[in-house]
């Protein structure tokens, strides 16, 4: 993945925006009446239904893969945790937005960190 500043602001910046409309859009379908499992599995498509174009669109300003693998499992984790909460006890669209904000915080830094350790990794058995 890229490490100059202008790829990974507009990783973080995308995985943020993405993180929270999808929350947003869960927390809009989802309600309390739900049961948990259907709440989670109809965010993570909505997730990916949401995530999906942005990566598209994303592709030729930070690449393919820098851009299509973060904001696909954001999208699908912010869905999740979006669809859970938004089951068990309701979200409204600001606390929704926070939450898939979160999950793309999170999302970012699990794959820049795990992207390291590989690179790492890979260096100490070829040289």
């Amino acid at each position: 993945m890229e490490r100059r500043p202008y790829f990974v602001m507009g990783d973080l910046a995308s995985n943020l925006l993405v993180g929270a409309l999808v929350a947003a859009a869960t927390g809009a379908v989802v309600d309390g009446a739900w049961p948990m499992v259907l709440g989670m599995g109809v965010g993570m498509l909505l997730g990916d239904l949401i995530a999906l174009p942005a990566a598209v669109l994303l592709t030729t300003l930070l690449g393919a893969m820098e851009s299509m693998l973060p904001l696909m499992l954001t999208g699908m984790v912010s869905g999740m945790a979006a669809g859970m909460v938004a089951a068990g006890d309701g979200v409204g669209t600001s606390n929704g937005t926070l939450i898939g904000a979160l999950s793309g915080v999170v999302v970012f830094t699990g794959t820049y960190a795990l992207n390291g350790y590989v690179h790492a990794r890979h260096r100490r058995e070829a040289g």
